[in-house]
């Protein structure tokens, strides 16, 4: 019998992959990876030239991406579908083999695996292989450190409702903000209101081709999916 093993492949650049990720995803010969319809994926295309050719690939393509509003019922009864459907497909392959699932970033960090992995429990074994997370990328792309001495750290999503999502702004030191695309305007209403909008940096794109490095204050209005805001902690110095 062989194991689900999900291999976090990092924020985006092939080198930052770890030694064991690297390892595996050359010796797969089952992969299966994430994607919009019709696209191969940023999974896949951080291991292109990496895998495999007689690797048999599954390309698990989203039924729905921004088509339908996160809170409209409609999508979370296609997206539970999906998944049921894939972990069904996942586990009939790991019944005979191993199988090597592809994911961005840290696979417990926000990653669609975890969907996956509830459903499989039980069913059959599985690896984690965890990765430098896409905010860690970003942050450093910053050339600051992003928290100093017991400065306190906040990842939100600026899906939240702007009043929640200014409080949490207010409330910490440091500040990761993901899923932003068109939440740009709200994110930015919500870090003057807390009066961080200054501090704020926005990186798209971090560690990947086209890395983009920017005041907040000076983006546009609109970003790419691969988009993250930090603002740095200011905490105790020796």
């Amino acid at each position: 019998m062989g194991k689900v093993i999900c291999v976090g492949l990092g924020p985006g650049d092939p080198e930052l992959m770890s030694v064991r990720a690297d390892r595996l995803v050359r010796a797969a010969r089952h992969v299966a990876y994430f994607c919009k319809e019709g696209r191969q994926g940023h999974a896949r295309q951080i291991v292109d030239g990496i895998i495999s050719p007689d690797a048999v690939e599954y390309s698990m393509e989203y039924p729905v991406t921004t088509e339908i509003p996160l809170d409209d019922p409609r999508y979370n009864e296609m997206m539970a579908a999906f998944y049921a459907d894939w972990s069904a497909k996942i586990a009939t392959v790991a019944r005979d083999t191993d199988i090597v699932v592809l994911c961005e970033g840290d696979p417990f960090f926000y990653g669609s695996f975890m969907h996956l992995h509830a459903r499989l429990q039980g069913k059959v074994e599985i690896e984690i292989v965890p990765g430098i997370t896409g905010m860690s990328g970003c942050w450093t792309s910053t050339g600051q450190p992003i928290t100093w001495g017991d400065d306190v750290l906040t990842v939100v999503m600026a899906t939240l409702p702007e009043a929640e999502l200014s409080r949490r702004i207010g409330d910490t030191d440091a500040l990761v903000v993901m899923k932003i695309g068109r939440n740009l305007p709200k994110l930015r209403r919500a870090l003057e209101k807390s009066g961080k909008l200054q501090q704020a940096w926005l990186i798209e794109r971090g560690t990947m081709p086209g890395q983009k490095v920017q005041r907040l204050v000076d983006a546009g209005e609109s970003v790419p999916y691969f988009s993250i805001a930090v603002v740095h902690g200011q905490g105790r110095r020796p």
